[in-house]
């Protein structure tokens, strides 16, 4: 049971059902409720913060107004759902919220029928919804209504665009909510971020819109050619109100709005309203990360997005600070090695997809500001963007998480490795992410990064090896090149080595050893060393190798390894299908090593769920401790228990 109490409207609701038995009055005393609720759990457990505050009226309103689980609703990223999550049965379970073996961070199709489409990755929605909205429609259904809430932010990748460009032209009982904050987890760049503070700042339009709503609501009464007369009346005065027509019009959407989100009484009869109306419709509503709630209003809307935890009467968030210096995280290393190295190097840009933060990529937008881009949630244009300007002499160190280059992989193959371009991939959060769960995995650019032609694959394993890798990476010509490194902290306090160049392809042996030899790839050889110290305290005799280059590999240092061991370990914080231990099989094939026996450690094929690091490390049998056993049970010999 949860140990939050809800408050006395709230505690009567288990499900949407539940809520449309009160009446419309009591709305307000919901959501603050609702709001509260929020507030109580995130600040001791932790996870996705303003987002969530920042809907909880249009959660209200939509749940209250639509019959879902029926009319369907789709969430774009997720970020934005712990509301819905408490609303659709799920209120006693939310402490569990991100924790291992809890309930997902973000909407799952698994996990409650209310969550219509899995989602943590942006933009998807309104594709989504429209599909299901045409399925509907070739099922005969009528009736049934689909909605898709989808951010500013989101709204500025190509996916979201072309959902719209099709939702035009398709008979279609399609609603998309444009949540407008300015915000997707920084502030939101480019020219639709421009054109949507037209809209919600124009005096004149706004004065009038609310004249065109009560011209629109009449519609029904007149029939179809009445309704077709007053679109165009609408459609004539949205666009002469405006610098330049409506953009959601021309594509075929109805454009209502802008409305103030956090109304919840004068959305549910918006909402209600438009329920009538046929076709393809947007409705444009202004709201602010983290409402209600007044240091996050007051504060940095980056910084409570996720801010950990927090004292919920004071907003202070809690930070414990260490006795002694701690590592750094592999995001600031990467954020003050690419300022040092631009400083030297004029040719070297940077690039991120929305992420200036999440990457610290901020640093150098700050240090250069002329050299660093953020190009919004386009993982897409931020690849080719980076490949054009490689054509020019430039040297674009791109940064995108891993699992969100997934996205772009079309444009890494032919834009910039069959040009061989000379674009440098950071992948950050590769491997497991944590909390945010599968859908943020890092968990397969070892493999889809190794199969391409001209690219060389890298992965360090400690702070140092970073800043050489990125270091060699600009040194010269080395077309497409991809480093990739986990979240969170590495392993070296004192880590702001001197920069020197690395041989490309070329690993090191950590530690000799006679039983069995340990392959490593990455941050998670730390574990190797771990696990080969547990193994010498059983008298087991383990080497261990950091690889560093998944591709192009040490064959050098590989026909050591198999001239020496039959016992042979590899160990990778990603997927063994195709990763750095398949490499490892292809090489003892293609050289025919028939007598050894090589164990593949690594994320294994299947989709693994939230939790820490370390629990899923473990889970998957390659944190330290997994690392020793299956090195004692490759050479025979059982491991003494371990010492509490």
């Amino acid at each position: 049971m949860s140990e939050f109490k809800a408050g006395e409207l709230l505690s009567q609701i288990t499900v949407p059902a539940d809520l449309r038995k009160f009446k419309e009055e009591d709305l307000l005393q919901i959501s603050k409720e609702l709001r509260q609720y929020i507030v109580d759990v995130v600040s001791v457990k932790g996870g996705h913060f303003g987002a969530s505050l920042g809907v909880v009226e249009m959660t209200v309103a939509l749940h209250y107004v639509f019959n879902t689980p029926y009319d369907q609703l789709v969430w774009d990223v997720g970020h934005q759902a712990y509301g819905h999550k408490l609303l659709t049965g799920r209120r006693t379970e939310f402490h569990t919220n991100r924790i291992y073996k809890g309930l997902s961070g973000f909407p799952k199709r698994s996990e409650s029928e209310y969550d219509t489409f899995g989602v943590g990755h942006s933009s998807t929605s309104i594709s989504a919804a429209l599909g299901m909205a045409v399925a509907s429609r070739l099922k005969g259904q009528k009736d049934r209504q689909h909605i898709a809430v989808i951010g500013d932010g989101a709204m500025t990748a190509g996916l979201a665009f072309e959902g719209l460009n099709h939702g035009g032209v398709e008979d279609s009982n399609l609603l998309v909510i444009l949540n407008d904050n300015c915000m997707s987890i920084d502030p939101n760049v480019g020219a639709l971020k421009e054109y949507l503070t037209d809209i919600s700042t124009s005096h004149t339009y706004n004065k009038v819109k609310d004249e065109v709503w009560t011209l629109l609501g009449k519609v029904s009464k007149f029939g179809p050619n009445a309704q077709a007369i007053v679109q165009k009346i609408e459609n004539g005065l949205k666009g002469a109100l405006l610098k330049q027509s409506n953009y959601f019009e021309s594509l075929n959407f109805r454009y209502f709005g802008p409305i103030d989100g956090h109304d919840v009484n004068h959305m549910t009869k918006v909402l209600q309203d438009l329920k009538d109306i046929p076709g393809p419709k947007i409705l444009h509503c202004l709201t602010k990360k983290g409402k209600g709630y007044q240091p996050a209003e007051d504060g940095s809307p980056t910084k409570w997005h996720a801010p950990g935890l927090f004292n919920k009467d004071t907003g202070e968030i809690i930070k414990v600070t260490p006795k002694n210096p701690q590592p750094p995280k592999y995001q600031d290393v990467f954020g003050h090695t690419i300022v040092e190295l631009a400083e030297k190097n004029e040719k070297i840009v940077g690039v991120t997809p929305a992420m200036p933060s999440g990457s610290s990529l901020n640093i150098m937008m700050e240090a250069i500001p002329e050299r660093a881009f953020d190009v919004g949630i386009a993982e897409q244009h931020a690849v080719t963007f980076s490949a054009g300007m490689a054509t020019q002499g430039l040297i674009p160190f791109c940064n995108i998480y891993s699992s969100f280059m997934q996205r772009a992989y079309d444009q890494v193959v032919h834009d910039v490795a069959l040009q061989n371009l000379h674009v440098v991939f950071c992948l950050d959060r590769a491997g497991f992410a944590g909390a945010d769960g599968p859908t943020h995995h890092g968990a397969y650019d070892i493999s889809y990064m190794r199969s391409i032609p001209n690219m060389i694959v890298a992965s360090p394993m400690n702070e140092e090896e970073l800043r050489d890798m990125m270091y060699t990476a600009q040194e010269k010509n080395n077309g497409p090149f991809s480093i990739r490194y986990p979240r969170g902290n590495g392993v070296m306090p004192n880590w702001k080595t001197p920069l020197k160049s690395m041989k490309i392809g070329q690993g090191k042996r950590i530690k000799n050893g006679e039983d069995v030899a340990i392959l490593s790839f990455g941050h998670i050889g730390n574990y190797a060393i771990e696990a080969c110290e547990r193994l010498a305290e059983n008298n087991i005799s383990a080497a261990h190798y950091d690889l560093r280059f998944a591709k192009p590999l040490d064959e050098m240092l590989l026909h050591e390894v198999f001239g020496k061991f039959d016992k042979i370990i590899t160990i990778e914080d990603g997927c063994v299908m195709g990763g750095i231990g398949s490499a490892i099989l292809e090489f003892a094939a293609d050289h025919q090593y028939k007598n050894s026996t090589v164990v593949r450690l690594g994320i294994p094929d299947a989709f693994i769920e939230h939790g820490s690091q370390m629990e899923l490390h473990k889970e998957c049998g390659f944190d330290p401790e997994g690392i020793a056993q299956t090195a004692a049970k490759l050479v025979g010999i059982k491991l003494n228990k371990q010492a509490v």
